[in-house]
């Protein structure tokens, strides 16, 4: 699987709709040259192929060698992207503005000026329409210069009404340039780490997000500078676990979308985002109501035409939406309900795999490994713990720290003593080197190292003194990485009180349910 879309040219053909391969062969069947038709060969090569495999392409092509088949790939490849942007610009905001701005560009570069100021005027009341500040910013440059270099008869009101918007957007795009940044890298730095460990991460944290924020924030302003400020503000808060805060600005994000349902199809992706992470809000929060809510909400538009416009979206709405059912079936105890949803979800991801990074894959493991841990299947828990572990390293420390962790409670419950204290110093020298260990792992291997050869009675009894060192202990902030990554206590309280781990969990839930 890792080689089998190693070839760009290959990825490009392979994520073709039925539609679009039909319209590149129309298109490309206009002009029906030598070389045309040897492109045509190759593509439906590529498009019988289940894996690149560069040997069996030249058996299959005549009369080639490796430096023409390279040629022929990169003609192809143009030709295809050319072809989607024929059959695409319709359905997208900027390809519809880039076309606006080459036709303006071609048009001045032919002396047709004033053709060409009545194309921007256009594209500039699409960009404005649509908020598209970048695009519209190029537009402005063009005007003005053909407005600066030639006499087009233009009134002085307009130059400095464009002179004024070219000002204010300047100062537009600074901001959004300023808030997408630190969005971004705040994004990156939870993906490499998860959420803050110890204070001194709290302090970088938050050192760094005051120095990219915008110093006047009265003047943030439009759809664009409101949505990367929230999507700032809901990922400082989730790496430092401030799951209220968190909530508050995924709330914020999504209601840009609700009071302006256009944008949906405009900025979809970050829509589709948006509600990720307030189902992650909900779910932090144990706010089961209107976690439903918002899941059925997420449902219900899947089904729109412009949730199906492109692969990306489809990939990520379907990604999304499964990732949240296991994560209600996680938060109400219902485990093995939950497990009838991984078949239908391998085959969703194994469908999507062009699209679908090794980051939600990772993710996807460790849920399914915790459905299986919560169900009492130990040893399936382990056999997807262990695509994490010998997994790759760079991201998600947390989430390999505490796989390893969630594996030494499955040797444990399944008996394997003769392994669990090797394990354990392993699993805690792990921890300690990544910076991971708090007072609630500390508890736990404490726990684990004098139960080895205790008897029954005596472990009981040492499961209540690890309930009583950690419950007290589940709403410090610093702490609440522990339980959310792996529910030791109600693991512990399954233990002492001998009922399944499913049990323990669902009762809270229906005890939440009558409050």
């Amino acid at each position: 699987m890792a080689n089998r879309f190693s070839d760009t040219l290959f990825q490009l053909v392979h994520s073709l709709e039925k539609a679009e391969k039909r319209h590149f062969k129309l298109y490309i069947k206009r002009s029906s040259s030598k070389e045309d038709l040897k492109i045509i060969q190759l593509f439906d090569a590529l498009d019988k192929m289940q894996e690149y495999d560069e040997r069996v392409l030249l058996k299959k092509l005549t009369d080639n060698s490796k430096t023409k088949l390279a040629n022929l790939k990169t003609h192809l490849y143009k030709e295809l992207l050319a072809s989607l942007r024929l059959l695409k610009t319709g359905e997208n905001v900027d390809l519809q503005l880039s076309e606006h701005l080459d036709n303006a560009r071609l048009l001045y570069n032919k002396g047709l000026k004033q053709q060409s100021l009545r194309i921007i005027e256009k594209a500039k009341e699409l960009a404005r329409a649509n908020q598209k500040m970048n695009t519209l910013v190029q537009l402005i440059s063009l005007e003005k210069k053909i407005e600066t270099l030639h006499i087009t008869r233009s009134t002085t009101d307009k130059t400095e009404q464009m002179a004024e918007e070219a000002f204010q957007i300047s100062s537009h795009i600074d901001r959004v340039t300023r808030l997408s940044n630190l969005a971004l890298l705040l994004y990156r730095w939870y993906v490499m780490n998860g959420h803050a460990r110890n204070e001194d991460d709290e302090i970088d944290i938050k050192a760094f997000f005051k120095s990219y924020l915008p110093k006047d924030l009265t003047k943030v302003n439009g759809f664009y500078e409101e949505l990367y400020l929230y999507q700032s503000y809901c990922w400082y808060a989730f790496i430092r676990q401030d799951f209220l805060m968190y909530y508050k600005y995924a709330e914020k994000w999504v209601d840009l979308y609700r009071k302006e349902p256009h944008l949906k199809a405009i900025e979809t992706g970050h829509y589709i985002k948006g509600m990720q992470a307030l189902l992650n809000a909900h779910f932090d929060l144990r706010n089961f109501k209107k976690f439903e809510d918002t899941l059925k909400e997420f449902e219900d538009w899947e089904k729109t035409p412009e949730a199906q416009v492109h692969d990306n979206f489809r990939t990520h709405t379907s990604i999304y939406i499964n990732s949240s059912r296991v994560n209600g079936h996680l938060m109400k105890g219902t485990f093995k309900e939950g497990l009838k949803l991984v078949p239908k979800i391998e085959e969703k991801l194994n469908e999507y795999s062009l699209f679908v990074d090794q980051h939600r894959i990772l993710v996807f493991n460790y849920k399914i490994a915790s459905l299986h841990f919560g169900s009492g299947n130990y040893e399936q828990s382990i056999d997807y713990l262990h695509r994490i572990i010998h997994g790759p390293m760079e991201m998600r420390i947390d989430l390999q720290c505490y796989s390893r962790l969630m594996h030494l409670l499955s040797h444990y419950e399944l008996g394997n003593y003769e392994i669990l204290d090797s394990l354990s110093k392993s699993v805690h020298r792990f921890m300690e080197k990544m910076k991971n260990l708090t007072t609630v792992e500390e508890a736990v291997f404490k726990f684990l190292k004098t139960s080895f050869t205790q008897s029954p009675d005596k472990i009981k009894a040492a499961l209540q003194q690890l309930l009583n060192e950690i419950k007290h202990l589940e709403k410090n902030r610093f702490q609440t990485r522990s339980f959310a990554y792996l529910d030791i206590i109600s693991w512990a309280e399954s233990k002492v009180y001998n009922k399944t781990m499913e049990q323990v969990v669902h009762g809270k839930y229906k005890e939440s349910k009558r409050r």
